[in-house]
């Protein structure tokens, strides 16, 4: 230190904390060789605490106020001292303001996930994260047993400590809680309150600060099981599979006539395919008139055939022509014939009917050739 500033510090007789670091929790006033003048004026803030250290004792502790540093306010300093020359000469001491308001903004989460058993998935892997507060509330505690000589002690100086506390409280509560990981959500409030109850027990007695406020943010479950369950609602909101492939075969039809180069033949591959799947489907569902390849029936023939009535014909076919880039119909046999004769459909318009694997000419469908002669 300069020669300037040791004559400005024998000067000045105010010693006093303006905080301008929202994060720091203990500062030591700076003085020359510690030195301190009787008759220093000691100004203490509201949300501040003052401690004075002596030959590496606590001393005296001064609450929010303004104090004149005589021998009548310093008991336990003055006996510490001696004083065998009264007040009249400097002495040495060093004080410590301590931050008592609360500090905000500070986060936790966990490292690693934690693991539990749910009812309805098993063991799972769970992480979570959220913020919490600090304050200090027994300075002589923080002192001894964190600060210790340090001119500046700050929040981030604790953080990580704080962190691996709130973790292992928040992996005891969770765990022993039993709550189902699709209720965890609703039960954030009860959860934070518990975990912030769990670590304060080993924060405030061992180092003298307290947590006035843990919140949980988000606990959040793996990538991997977030799909299988974001998977499970869809295919609940979709109910019927047979009704939702046949809607989105509808909706795709208009998307893909659009194309003139290939949309038709994609859409008619696609129509074809999704009524070929769906087909077999349908078949093989109790009552649907049919099962699947290779499978046997369950109930036994009866004993002697009975006459049955002749099975009803089939429908006829029906066709969907492709006029200018789009997909027209379906037409029934009697409007085929009534189309080629108007001139509607020719040879070369293409075709499409269920089926088939593309849209094709007319002219070169079998069924169709007979309409041209």
């Amino acid at each position: 230190m300069g020669l300037i500033n040791r004559i400005r510090n024998e000067l000045i007789d105010i010693v006093e904390w303006v905080d301008d670091n929202h994060h720091a929790i203990v500062w030591r006033f700076p003085r020359f060789h510690n030195q301190l003048k009787h008759g220093a004026q000691l100004i203490v803030r509201p949300g501040q605490t003052t401690i004075m250290v002596s030959n590496g004792k606590l001393a005296d502790v001064f609450e929010p106020g303004h104090y004149r540093l005589e021998t009548k306010n310093l008991p336990v300093l003055s006996t510490i001292q001696g004083w065998k020359y009264g007040f009249d000469s400097p002495f040495k001491a060093e004080v410590y303001f301590v931050n008592t308001t609360i500090i905000t903004d500070l986060k936790w989460g966990t490292p690693n996930p934690v693991i539990m058993r749910d009812a309805d998935f098993g063991p799972v892997r769970v992480r979570a994260f959220g913020t919490y507060t600090l304050r200090a509330v027994d300075p002589v505690v923080l002192m001894t047993e964190l600060v210790g000589t340090d001119s500046v002690f700050e929040a981030d100086e604790v953080s990580e400590l704080l962190r691996s506390i709130i973790n292992s409280a928040f992996a005891d509560v969770v765990a022993s809680s039993k709550i189902p990981v699709l209720d965890l959500a609703s039960s954030y409030r009860e959860l934070s309150e518990e975990v912030r109850a769990a670590a304060l027990e080993s924060i405030d007695e061992e180092y003298g600060l307290e947590l006035p406020q843990l919140h949980i943010v988000n606990v959040s479950l793996p990538a991997e099981v977030e799909q299988a369950l974001d998977a499970r609602t869809s295919m609940s909101v979709v109910g019927d599979l047979g009704a939702y492939q046949a809607y989105q075969i509808g909706s795709s039809m208009p998307v893909a006539a659009a194309n003139p180069a290939g949309g038709l033949a994609g859409a008619g591959l696609g129509m074809g395919m999704g009524m070929a799947m769906a087909g077999p489907m349908m078949n093989g569902m109790p009552g649907a008139g049919g099962m699947p390849p290779g499978a046997q029936s369950a109930v036994a023939p009866p004993a002697a055939p009975v006459p049955m009535a002749p099975p009803p014909p089939p429908p006829p076919t029906s066709w969907h022509l492709a006029e200018n880039g789009a997909a027209v119909g379906p037409f029934l046999p009697d409007q085929l014939r009534e189309a080629v004769t108007a001139g509607r459909l020719r040879p070369e318009t293409l075709v499409w009917r269920a089926g088939m694997d593309g849209w094709v000419a007319a002219g070169q469908v079998p069924e169709l050739a007979p309409l041209f002669q």
